[in-house]
């Protein structure tokens, strides 16, 4: 959940310590932690100790017996003699402490469980202190449960550090109510205990509980050193509260901790999130050594907030200040690149991920995958993925969403039956993808065959998100009753994305009534999308309704919506090359034109005719007098004049690609020989031959 920025500015420590008034102690009370009603587990009883078996011994059952609850301090305060400890032998827990030692955690634990079982073994620290280690290896709430028993049942006195390390087991694992109780009974603690909690709770998102704790922690020592600086900006970017990590920097500045590595990134991580990137760069200009985290986190800052052309050049920079990369700079890279359209910039990443010994890390290739697919080097994403030695669900759901975009289903089909098959669990993500694949590529039986197994196998509710895609599906099959069923029938109130489904599918079917009524829908959800408006007004325009169009013009009019110019773009070279239709600033154009003029020349040989007229959503109707140059039609112009004859044009465009270039651009594939992807606002088109991958619906 977002909190807005502003509401929080003017919050101050001070306040934030103020605030505390309303709890029932005091910050300023040291002993605040004796007050053993903070930590109350009586409200975390569990709810089924009040459930009772009344017919065991009618059944002749025997009640299992229970354990005697061990109490250390009666032990201690026991006079009866003490039962001897055994000692193990040194081997044997040297024997736990290297298994550990090896990462070999599983058998680490069960060797201990020996000791368990026969009980009564004294076991020292350092061998605790593998265990400890085992446990957050393992991520293991039982065997963290398990070790603390034992430790409490042989009355085991740990020491300072080991107590911490306990304490950082039972945080690591989330287990902080449990953690704040050991925290609380802690004979001594030091600045490392301090962290530990501090840092529990940040990790946990208990933002506010963390600020509290640490003003008792400044109270009691005065100073926590460079990591709990770092720990709590961190909280104060969680909670947006730019104006209390603003006093924290200060304090830093004061401690002579703000040069520190840890606080520095934390500084520009938090900077970044509550929106001053001047502020964020500031700091990292300010870093005595910049660090691949560094340069890592304010890459990463330009990116987040749209400056995609100055993190790759940030990313550049790295690159000439020789700072070792790792994959996490990669994988920010590609989808850098990814926004920027940029093919050529996302090779030479590729070629420095495998350069440097990252080639085969899943989430810089799982990027990879989704740049590839994306913009239209398919073959190419399949072939990394195929190299992935391990995968995870993103990393299938991006191809898979990537056969969808290009129009082949039934490869995207065959995926999702081979990540099933082989016991990857699919979740809501990888269904929206072959669902989509589906649609595009008018796979109706399949479709729904996916789409029923989702609560009937997999067990996972289906979302509007979903239903859009069967909609898209029944209205390319021309079923536009039973789409129109599907949504009076979903369980939910119907979204945008389904009315819009059911309205385009109108438009291509030219159900006038039906459209209108989905278009008066999605006015109510979306009134200032233009989008919906034009393509009633397209509607009603292959209708004959000129009437009705004209009303819906007036609309647009009246609420201050214009069209906007398409935009299509083509990159050779490294240098992108952007076109609005009827262009003439290039330095090219006279050659574009010529290269256009010749185009229409040859596909009129096979069939071209202009259309007279074809308005679609986000196109100024100004276009409409310029369709021979469209702006496709001059990017690929220019694509066919400046590369060379085998290789493929890519072209990006702003806006839907309209019939009439649509119908000219399968010629000209055909003409030229040359293979030529657009990828436009709706989806992918792969012209070849004369074909385009859509089927000629989009």
């Amino acid at each position: 959940m977002e909190i807005p920025l502003l509401r929080y500015q003017s919050i101050s420590l001070d306040q934030i310590q103020s605030s505390c008034s309303s709890f029932p102690f005091s910050l300023s009370d040291n002993k605040v932690f004796k007050d053993r009603s903070l930590f109350d587990r009586r409200k975390w009883k569990n709810p089924f100790t009040r459930i009772k078996c009344c017919s065991l011994l009618e059944q002749g059952l025997k009640p299992r017996p229970k354990p005697n609850k061990i109490n250390v301090e009666e032990l201690k305060e026991s006079k009866l003699p003490e039962a001897p400890v055994k000692k193990p032998s040194p081997g044997f827990c040297s024997q736990i402490e290297k298994l550990v030692f090896n990462r070999k955690y599983r058998e680490a634990l069960e060797l201990f469980e020996v000791l368990e079982f026969e009980g009564g073994f004294d076991v020292g620290t350092s061998t605790y202190d593998a265990l400890v280690s085992a446990c957050i290896g393992l991520k293991s709430i039982r065997e963290v449960k398990r070790i603390y028993n034992y430790m409490l049942s042989t009355g085991f006195e740990p020491d300072l550090y080991m107590r911490n390390r306990v304490l950082f087991m039972h945080v690591k694992m989330g287990m902080m109510i449990d953690a704040r109780k050991l925290f609380e009974e802690m004979p001594e603690r030091n600045v490392v205990s301090w962290n530990i909690v501090i840092t529990g709770l940040v990790d946990s998102g208990a933002y506010l509980e963390a600020f509290r704790l640490f003003l008792v922690m400044w109270e009691e020592l005065s100073d926590g050193g460079s990591r709990i600086y770092a720990t709590m900006i961190r909280a104060a970017a969680g909670l947006g509260l730019i104006s209390v990590a603003k006093q924290l920097h200060s304090c830093a500045i004061k401690m002579g901790v703000s040069d520190d590595g840890f606080v520095s990134c934390a500084l520009i991580n938090m900077y970044s999130k509550c929106g001053s990137i001047e502020d964020a760069h500031g700091v990292f200009d300010e870093m005595p050594e910049k660090t691949t985290v560094g340069w890592n986190t304010i890459i990463a800052g330009y990116a987040l907030h749209g400056y995609s052309e100055e993190a790759l050049d940030l990313y550049y920079e790295m690159l000439d200040s020789g700072v070792k990369m790792d994959h996490f700079t990669f994988s920010m890279i590609i989808r850098t690149c990814t926004r920027l359209a940029s093919l050529e910039h996302a090779k030479q990443a590729h070629a420095g991920l495998v350069r440097h010994g990252f080639g085969l890390d899943v989430v810089a290739n799982t990027a990879l995958v989704d740049f590839y697919s994306k913009w239209g080097r398919i073959e190419d994403a399949r072939h990394v993925f195929d190299f992935m030695p391990r995968k995870n669900v993103i990393s299938w759901n991006a191809l898979i969403a990537g056969y969808a975009n290009h129009g082949r289903g039934a490869e995207a089909v065959e995926l999702f039956e081979q990540m099933v098959g082989g016991g990857m669990k699919p979740n809501h993500v990888t269904f929206l993808a072959i669902l989509s694949a589906c649609s595009h590529s008018g796979l109706s039986e399949c479709g729904w065959k996916i789409f029923k197994s989702m609560s009937t196998d997999h067990k996972i509710k289906p979302r509007a998100m979903h239903y859009a895609c069967m909609i898209e599906l029944l209205g390319r099959e021309g079923l536009l009753d039973e789409a129109f069923a599907l949504i009076r029938d979903a369980p939910f109130k119907p979204t945008a994305n389904m009315w819009a489904a059911l309205l385009t599918a109108c438009r291509v079917h030219e159900n006038l009534e039906l459209g209108k009524f989905a278009a008066e829908n999605l006015y109510g959800m979306e009134p200032e999308k233009l989008c919906n408006y034009v393509v009633l007004l397209n509607v009603y325009n292959s209708s004959g309704k000129l009437k009705e169009a004209a009303a819906v013009v007036q609309t647009l009019r009246r609420k201050g919506l214009r069209m906007l110019p398409a935009c299509s773009w083509i990159e050779v070279r490294k240098q992108p090359h952007v076109f609005l239709s009827g262009d003439k600033s290039h330095i090219q154009t006279k050659e574009i034109y010529k290269k256009v003029d010749s185009l229409m020349l040859d596909i009129s040989k096979h069939g071209y005719v202009p259309e007279e007229r074809t308005l679609l959503p986000d196109v100024d109707e100004q276009e409409q007098r310029v369709l021979m140059y469209h702006s496709e039609k001059l990017a690929v112009a220019f694509g066919l004049i400046n590369t060379l004859d085998w290789m493929p044009l890519q072209i990006v465009q702003s806006h839907r690609i309209c019939c009439d270039c649509h119908n000219a651009v399968k010629l000209i594939a055909a003409v030229t020989r040359r293979e030529i992807v657009v990828r436009d606002a709706s989806r992918f088109h792969h012209f070849k031959d004369g074909v385009c991958s859509c089927g000629d619906y989009w």
